[in-house]
């Protein structure tokens, strides 16, 4: 498989980054975190690698790595910096590569470009990370709509926490997305944890490309 998949999110704290180790693990990809707001309490990249079991040499350097926990617009330029779209050239792999992105979709990069417009701008298959608390619904579809509105092929969504399957259903039937499966909520995410909470709740030929 050579399938490359941006993963996003309809908030922070929902699992996404859990969601993405264990496709990555699960695909063998390689993991690219562009854009990382927050290095004190540890990385994204650094998260994945541990819980996902990934060989260091594919987890790769993000773009940017900023001091400041927040949107990486407001983090940017606490530092200096502006990030601009052509900053986001796709690194050269071998193999699938999973990209994750910062929080949602329409996470400011600057104060003119949002996450979803560079996942347009790349055209690969986006996966929505949902978890099914209250209010997913709702978060979930705008999720959807800001995606569809900028022309970002979306490719499914991955829910996150306990069954809730009318929420699921009624997200997947009225954005008219496919639902890949369900992760469920792991206390303590390691390789053999998540490896096998991934094969349980999803089907690996739905990522096949």
């Amino acid at each position: 498989m050579n399938g490359k998949f941006v993963i996003t999110g309809t908030d922070t704290d929902i699992g996404k980054t859990v969601f993405a180790a264990a496709l990555t693990a699960a695909l063998d990809a390689s993991y690219w975190k562009p854009v990382q707001a927050g290095l004190a309490d540890g990385t994204d990249s650094e998260t994945v690698a541990r819980i996902g079991g990934i060989d260091p040499d594919k987890i790769l350097p993000e773009r940017y790595r900023l001091q400041i926990p927040a949107s990486p617009h407001y983090s940017a330029a606490q530092e200096g910096i502006t990030i601009e779209l052509d900053d986001f050239v796709l690194p050269p792999v071998d193999g699938p590569l999973i990209i994750e992105g910062a929080g949602g979709a329409l996470v400011p990069v600057n104060r003119e470009l949002l996450f979803a417009d560079v996942f347009a701008h790349w055209a690969l298959p986006v996966i929505i990370v949902a978890s099914t608390q209250l209010g997913t619904i709702n978060h979930s579809l705008l999720t959807i709509e800001a995606l569809h509105s900028r022309g970002a092929p979306i490719h499914g969504i991955a829910f996150t926490g306990p069954e809730v399957s009318d929420s699921e259903h009624i997200i997947c039937e009225i954005g008219r997305v496919r639902r890949l499966g369900r992760l469920p909520m792991i206390d303590e995410p390691s390789p053999k944890s998540l490896k096998s909470a991934f094969d349980t709740n999803f089907d690996p030929a739905d990522f096949a490309s």
